[in-house]
């Protein structure tokens, strides 16, 4: 596996594979790696990849707290050997420097999809995602970049983003990984204590109670809502946001009779973890 460290080493990787017609997948990611990631490196390969590159790079600007920044866990040599491992083929391992040189000032936005979720409730997130990413497959140029439905304002920003700039690259959504118990992994998993890995485990119980009173005949947002906050409050959990959207534009629905998600983000004591479900339709296949 390269381990690539500036940006002129990932292009001319990049490149050299683009000119002998090998198509690249790409998986960018902050690194504390788990299985959902490496089950996101499976997935470009499944979708025809033959080579697969992923990031490690904590994106400073994508962090409204700076506490959550220094919390955020790292452990580079461990994501080197689970790439390794997983038969990841580079990683591309920036500098702030290097991404953000002295002078820096552009930023990239997508603004009527970053409003609302959890884009009302971290100032200037989406801002620091959409810039990265359109940084990154600047250099890395692959033909998919594959990314985690768990995430799925994150997923459908990127969506818009590569089709309105016209970049030239196929968005592919992996579904969400959940441990045994049904948590979905995330690398702010390790931060949970043993009493809140148990309240953490009812984000999930809450979105499958929805998901039952859909399938039961309920279609009302608001009490597909109620079904889920229910399940949640019992485990001491109040969520930050709980939603109906649309999985195809992301617009708040007032019922279920369209292909919807129902979306949450919550605090467990100070780590914020998000989930969401299908309730109506399957999108999985959807790709831009």
């Amino acid at each position: 596996m390269k381990i690539l460290n500036d940006i002129l080493a990932a292009k001319t990787t990049t490149r050299a594979l683009e000119r002998q017609g090998i198509s690249v997948g790409f998986v960018p990611t902050m690194g504390a790696l788990h299985d959902g990631h490496i089950s996101l490196l499976k997935v470009a390969r499944a979708v025809g990849a033959q080579r697969v590159v992923a990031s490690v790079y904590v994106n400073p600007t994508q962090f409204d707290r700076d506490e959550d920044l220094k919390r955020y866990p790292r452990d580079l040599d461990a994501d080197f050997a689970k790439l390794e491992a997983a038969g990841c083929d580079a990683v591309f391992v920036p500098k702030d420097e290097l991404m953000y040189p002295c002078g820096y000032q552009t930023e990239v936005w997508v603004p009527e999809a970053s409003r609302g979720l959890c884009g009302a409730h971290r100032p200037g997130h989406f801002v620091g995602v959409t810039t990265i990413v359109t940084k990154l497959l600047n250099i890395i140029r692959p033909s998919f970049l594959v990314m985690g439905e768990k995430d799925f304002q994150q997923l459908m920003l990127t969506r818009l983003l590569v089709s309105d700039l016209n970049l030239d690259t196929q968005v592919v959504g992996a579904p969400v990984a959940r441990d045994d118990d049904g948590l979905a992994l995330s690398s702010r998993n390790v931060q949970l204590s043993d009493v809140e890995r148990e309240q953490a485990r009812s984000i999930y119980g809450g979105l499958q109670a929805a998901q039952r009173r859909y399938y039961e005949g309920e279609r009302s947002a608001e009490r597909l809502v109620v079904e889920a906050k229910a399940v949640m409050s019992v485990a001491g959990l109040e969520p930050e946001y709980l939603e109906l959207r649309s999985s195809l534009t992301l617009a708040p629905l007032n019922s279920a009779h369209q292909p919807c998600r129902l979306l949450v983000a919550a605090y467990v004591g100070s780590t914020r973890l998000i989930d969401n479900v299908v309730i109506a339709g399957d999108e999985r296949a959807q790709t831009a």
